[in-house]
């Protein structure tokens, strides 16, 4: 007997061996046939969806669950464009902290509301002897007030209180680290929000590291809230590799640096498991620290690389040896140049072809890059949302030449590199739906259409959302298609995204959303 069926709706597959049917049988979480293979068996329960159109669930191949948590929970700054505006809910926010020296922190920094970067002088006559941090909504900067300042090393290089990536770093390790009860929270927070727009899979991208580390044990942070119900999708945690360190390993194993005990890619059980290193080459673009090959449009820099680059190819060259899958945040073309120098070199070393590596955002990819991104099987993780919500910015600072090469979508998939969809939640919105609709459309929020000829169908975009997701994630054997024996991992919709207009896609109700069978996320009527 089927545990379940499922009736009366438009299963789109993806796969193309069936690629369409109307019934869809369940026994213990996982697809059991399609159509007449289950149509006449006894089911324990029939569940019509009144010809709703049915997906794979979505799979987000990026994502901070634990910040995204936290960011719910945190006074914003966000849509103020008035310096004391900002100032005024900074102040309300350090009213409501009690005691004197404690840290407050505010989200929803972006400085181009403001036309200029907040100042610690400025934050120094709200903040009332407490420690204030301001995190940009990038992820890659900080504003703090002379409080903070002056606990920081006098060599820690900032701009009037700003701090851009290691220096934000090292004002982040002031502070004492999350628990793991309000890490687990904030996970729980994050992936309801993902189950309530269809996300039934997703990355973590990146855990423990100097600029996303909550806490020294935050691996165990996911398995407490995987433990007390919290964790109601699948999670896949890129490890950070500032976590690696040098080893005595047997010198046949070639493994010059590792986690402790030798942890790698694929620990784990199909709920909660390791995924890629994550290694960060550059910044990013709304920050200006994306590492170009020439400068910003009216700047006199080109962004900045993390580290020395030979120091980062070491440690891409040794995550590789060390067994791990990569995952490379490279945003600007130079940062990119490095990524994939470093990615040959490990592969000549040793090659290992079903590695999959993959390179984090691909903001800005040269039209020579991209025969280097196919020879070298690597995947392209994007964001597309970043163009509806930065576009215009981002367009401006590129330039007329090099807007075009922005978040790329067709001229990935005519090398031959595969397009995986993520949405960077939450540095901006998480939507699957909105986001394969910017993949189809290419534009701003403006309407300004950003890039043309790299518009795809929309069954190349919903094909980035399950199928590549679950392929850069080593999930294709479990998920990213409707097919017998994968997880009951679905999304149930209002309308079908091929048969819209592709202005309504991201406007598309999320009736439900089935994880292992099981309705877990449902929007609210």
């Amino acid at each position: 007997m089927l545990s379940a069926r499922l009736t009366n709706a438009r299963f789109l597959t993806m796969d193309p061996e069936h690629p369409v049917a109307h019934d869809l049988g369940i026994w213990e979480g996982r697809i059991v046939g399609l159509d007449e293979a289950v149509t006449s068996l006894p089911a324990r329960e029939v569940i019509d969806l009144q010809g709703a159109t049915v997906l794979p669930g979505f799979i987000d191949a990026h994502v901070h669950l634990a910040w995204t948590g936290f960011k719910q929970n945190t006074p914003s700054i966000a849509g103020r464009t008035r310096i004391d505006d900002v100032l005024a809910v900074v102040e309300e926010a350090v009213s409501r902290q009690g005691s004197q020296g404690a840290w407050v922190s505010i989200a929803g920094y972006d400085q181009r509301a403001l036309g200029r970067h907040l100042t610690a002088a400025e934050l120094d006559k709200v903040s009332h002897g407490r420690k204030v941090f301001i995190l940009h909504d990038s992820g890659h900067g900080c504003v703090v007030n002379s409080a903070v300042l002056d606990l920081l090393p006098s060599d820690i290089p900032h701009e009037n209180g700003f701090l851009a990536e290691g220096a934000m770093g090292a004002a982040r390790a002031l502070r004492l680290p999350y628990s793991q009860e309000e890490l687990a929270e904030a996970i729980g927070r994050a992936a309801r929000t993902c189950l309530a727009e269809g996300v039934t899979a997703c990355a973590e991208a990146g855990i423990g590291g100097t600029l996303f580390g909550h806490t020294p044990v935050e691996l165990g942070a996911y398995q407490l809230a995987r433990e007390k119900g919290l964790l109601p999708l699948h999670v896949q945690l890129m490890v950070s590799a500032d976590r690696l360190r040098p080893v005595g390993a047997h010198e046949a194993d070639g493994i010059p640096r590792a986690l402790d005990l030798g942890l790698r890619t694929g620990f784990g059980d199909d709920w909660l498991s390791v995924g890629a290193l994550k290694i960060y080459t550059d910044g990013g673009m709304m920050a200006r620290t994306a590492a170009l090959s020439s400068p910003y449009e009216g700047l006199d820099h080109a962004g900045q690389l993390q580290e020395d680059p030979e120091a980062l190819a070491d440690t891409i060259v040794d995550g590789h040896l060390a067994g791990w899958q990569l995952a490379v945040h490279a945003i600007g073309d130079r940062a990119a140049d490095v990524a994939l120098d470093a990615l040959e070199r490990a592969q000549d070393l040793r090659p290992r072809p079903a590695a999959r590596h993959r390179v984090e955002h691909a903001g800005l990819i040269r039209p020579d890059q991209l025969p280097r991104f196919a020879r070298l099987g690597v995947s392209a993780v994007v964001q597309p949302s970043f163009l509806r919500y930065f576009g215009d910015d981002y367009a401006a600072v590129m330039g007329e030449e090099r807007a075009p090469w922005l978040y790329r979508g067709r001229a990935f998939l005519d090398h031959g590199i595969p397009l995986v969809g993520s949405s960077d939640r939450p540095v901006t919105e998480g939507s699957p739906l909105r986001a394969i609709q910017f993949m189809v459309e290419r534009a701003s929020g403006s309407g300004q259409v950003i890039g043309p000829d790299e518009a795809i169908t929309v069954d190349e975009a919903l094909h980035a959302y399950t199928v590549a997701g679950a392929f850069a994630c080593h999930w294709e054997d479990s998920r990213g298609s409707l097919t017998p024996g994968k997880r009951a991992d679905l999304v149930v919709l209002g309308d079908d995204p091929r048969h819209v207009d592709a202005s309504r896609i991201g406007d598309i109700e999320v009736v439900a959303t089935y994880v292992d069978g099981r309705e877990t996320g449902k929007r609210a009527a």
